[in-house]
């Protein structure tokens, strides 16, 4: 269970919400569609390198039913660079002619939709719902899971607990917000090796206080170990 209750975990997102002010979603989009690709795309890769390869993308490929006609080969060529291009450029058209098929080329504002869409799950759709539906959602990625266990907002390595854990410790108008700045809290700060003297809840945080803190304090010497047979020899002189 988390080691926070939910008004800890509220104050501790307000307080990281003002050390990363205006957070948000670093994906470029101009719509629910260009997210949702753009999304799909950052799987594995970069928000910077993904923002350099959409404009062409969508340029190219407006919307679903454009996207659902292209060809692999050349969707392929447009998005190498993200990696995992064949996987990616199967699971876009595929997502794009469902779009086209079922829910008439628009993207859909509810869960169960969107994950039964080719290359969509939970964090995919979490982020489409919360930045360009106006849905609430809690995407949980590697940020978020290092983030939320380290300072004690939840406790799992599963992120679909994690997410359930922190949706029920904040109302819902906070969900994407936690989300976002415990994912540029992750990237800034609390990287896999992190800065915490930079940390605004660094007192908050059950890492910090266990882990950190605790290497602060000099171990005290095992018994028998030759430091302090000196000690003791010394004490006798």
């Amino acid at each position: 269970m988390p080691a926070k209750s939910p008004s800890e975990v509220r104050r501790i997102i307000r307080t990281l919400a003002r050390q990363h002010p205006n957070a948000d979603t670093e994906l470029h989009y101009r719509n629910p569609f260009e997210l949702l690709v753009a999304t799909i795309l950052s799987a594995q890769s970069t928000d910077e390198r993904v923002n350099i390869v959409t404009p062409a993308l969508f340029a190219r490929y407006p919307d679903a039913r454009s996207l659902a006609a292209a060809s692999t080969a050349q969707l392929e060529k447009l998005i190498l660079s993200t990696g995992f291009f064949r996987q990616k450029a199967k699971a876009l058209i595929g997502m794009s002619r469902q779009l086209v098929d079922q829910h008439d080329g628009q993207v859909p504002a509810e869960m169960d939709a969107l994950t039964a869409l080719p290359g969509v799950g939970r964090k995919t759709a979490n982020v489409v719902l919360g930045h360009a539906l106006g849905v609430p959602g809690l995407p949980v990625d590697r940020h978020v899971l290092r983030v939320a266990n380290r300072i004690g907002l939840a406790s799992s390595d599963d992120p679909e607990r994690v997410e359930a854990q922190l949706c029920a410790s904040l109302p819902k108008s906070m969900w994407t917000l936690a989300s976002d700045v415990q994912i540029l809290h992750g990237r800034r700060i609390c990287r896999p090796k992190p800065l915490c003297g930079r940390c605004s809840v660094r007192k908050d945080c059950e890492y910090y206080r266990r882990v950190v803190s605790a290497e602060g304090v000099p171990r005290r010497p095992k018994s028998g170990a030759p430091h302090d047979t000196r000690r003791v020899r010394a004490s006798r002189s």
